[in-house]
C-alpha cells in the first residue's frame, strides 16, 4: 500500500514538475528582417521570463499568415501582431485579447514615399500623381503596409489598386519596401512610419532618392494579443500577470527595439476600425 502511494505522488509530481517547466512562446509578425526581429524580441523574452517566473521564449516566422497560424494553432500563446492580423487572429481563436499596444499604435499612420524621379512633392492631399506609377505594398497581410494603403488608394481613384498603377508588387516587409522604392525598383510604396523614422536614425534612407509625400490619417494599428485558454493553461491571473509585464515595460533599451515610447492598455473593440476598414475592401469575411 504505501509503496503505491509513493508510486502515485511520484507520478504527482512529476507532472506538476512538467507543467511548472512549460515554455510561455510568442512571435510577432515579421515587418522587418529576421536579424532585427531576433535582435528585438529575444530581448523581450529574456524581460518576461524575468516578470512572469516562467521560461519564455521567441519563435520567429516567414510571414504575417504564419503568425496568425502560429496563434491559431496554439503552436504560441501571445504575438505582436499588426491590426489587421490581430483581428483576423481574434477571430480565428476565441477568447482571445488585445492586451496591450504601443503608446503610438493608438494614432498610428502610413507613408506613401516616392523615388525623386517621379517628381512627386510632400503634400497634405492625398497624392494622385501616384496614378499610373509601379506601386509596392508591403506584406499582403500587413495594417500599414497594405490594409490601409489600399483603402485610400481605392477611396481616392474607385478603383482596384492593379487598374490604377502600372505594376503593383508585394515586399513582404516595410525595410523591404523603402529599399526598393530607393532603389527606383518601384516608383512609389506605402511604409510603416515608425520603420521609416528607425531607418531614417541609423542613416539606412538617402533623403536625395526617396522621400515621404503624405501621411494618412491616424488609426490603430500594432498590439499585443493573448489566447484566451492563458489562464487555463499557465494559471489563473497569469493574463493580468502578463498585461501587467507589458505595461511595466520602461527599459529604454527594451522600448527603443520596438520602438516605443511606452505600452498602454488596449482591448479588442479599439480595433473595430480595422475590422470595418479590412471588410469595407474585402480583406476581411
Amino acid at each position: 500500500m504505501f509503496r503505491r502511494i509513493c508510486v502515485a505522488f511520484a507520478a504527482l509530481m512529476a507532472l506538476t514538475s512538467v507543467a511548472a517547466a512549460e515554455t510561455f512562446t510568442f512571435t510577432a509578425i515579421p515587418d522587418q528582417d529576421e536579424s532585427r526581429l531576433r535582435s528585438r524580441f529575444d530581448k523581450v523574452a529574456a524581460y518576461l521570463s524575468k516578470a512572469l517566473d516562467i521560461e519564455v521564449k521567441f519563435v520567429p516566422v516567414k510571414s504575417y499568415a504564419a503568425a496568425v497560424t502560429a496563434f491559431r494553432n496554439n503552436q504560441v500563446q501571445l504575438a505582436w501582431f499588426g491590426g489587421l492580423s490581430g483581428v483576423r487572429a481574434r477571430q480565428l481563436v476565441k477568447g482571445s485579447e488585445a492586451i496591450a499596444q504601443g503608446y503610438e499604435d493608438q494614432f498610428f499612420v502610413t507613408y506613401f514615399i516616392a523615388h525623386a524621379t517621379t517628381g512627386l512633392k510632400p503634400g497634405k492631399d492625398f497624392p494622385t500623381g501616384i496614378k499610373g506609377k509601379t506601386f509596392t505594398f508591403g506584406s499582403k497581410g500587413s495594417t500599414s503596409g497594405r490594409l490601409m494603403p489600399e483603402y485610400h488608394i481605392r477611396n481616392v481613384f474607385r478603383d482596384d489598386p492593379n487598374k490604377v498603377f502600372a505594376r503593383v508588387g508585394f515586399s513582404g516587409d516595410h525595410s523591404r519596401t523603402i529599399a526598393l522604392v530607393q532603389s527606383g525598383a518601384y516608383q512609389v510604396g506605402a511604409v510603416n512610419f515608425k520603420v521609416w523614422e528607425n531607418e531614417m536614425k541609423a542613416g539606412k534612407i538617402d533623403p536625395s532618392k526617396v522621400s515621404v509625400i503624405w501621411k494618412t490619417p491616424t488609426y490603430p494599428d500594432y498590439q499585443w494579443t493573448v489566447r484566451g485558454d492563458a489562464d487555463k493553461r499557465f494559471g489563473a491571473g497569469f493574463k493580468a500577470k502578463l498585461r501587467t509585464a507589458l505595461l511595466g515595460m520602461k527599459d529604454a533599451d527594451l522600448l527603443a527595439a520596438f520602438p516605443r515610447k511606452s505600452f498602454v492598455p488596449a482591448k479588442n473593440s479599439d480595433y473595430e476600425p480595422i475590422l470595418k476598414t479590412g471588410r469595407s475592401i474585402g480583406l476581411i469575411d
